[in-house]
């Protein structure tokens, strides 16, 4: 066997797990599963206690909002220090590059700001 067929045996071989792998639970749990289903069994169950009230209870958005400006920024630094360490010897369209993205981030933080995405009510 040669050094191409090997690679792609190899890929095969993950192919074949990544398609198995989660389909295997799903089969398994269908042939398991116990087939009565009840009220009780239907009921919304949630931490011990039986669920009251309307389901669709208003959420706000500002806990997204303020999660994914918080992972924006919580990014960002990485990728600054990583810029940073190899900046020296970089030519000057990697610095206007990395303006630009900096640019995008401050005006990301103006728009949150200006939102009151910041302000925890």
């Amino acid at each position: 066997m040669d050094a191409y067929t090997m690679q792609y045996s190899a890929l095969a071989v993950f192919v074949a797990v990544a398609i198995v792998f989660p389909l295997l639970p799903l089969i398994l749990s269908r042939l398991v599963s116990p087939k009565k289903p009840s009220p009780v069994k239907q009921a919304a169950y949630e931490c011990g206690l039986e669920s009251h009230g309307d389901p669709w209870g208003a959420f706000k958005v500002n806990y997204y909002l303020y999660a994914l400006v918080f992972v924006a920024f919580d990014l960002e630094a990485p990728f600054l220090y990583a810029w940073a360490v190899v900046f020296h010897g970089m030519p000057l369209f990697v610095f206007v590059e990395m303006m630009v993205f900096i640019a995008v981030l401050i005006a990301g933080l103006a728009w949150a700001w200006a939102k009151g995405v910041l302000e925890w009510r």
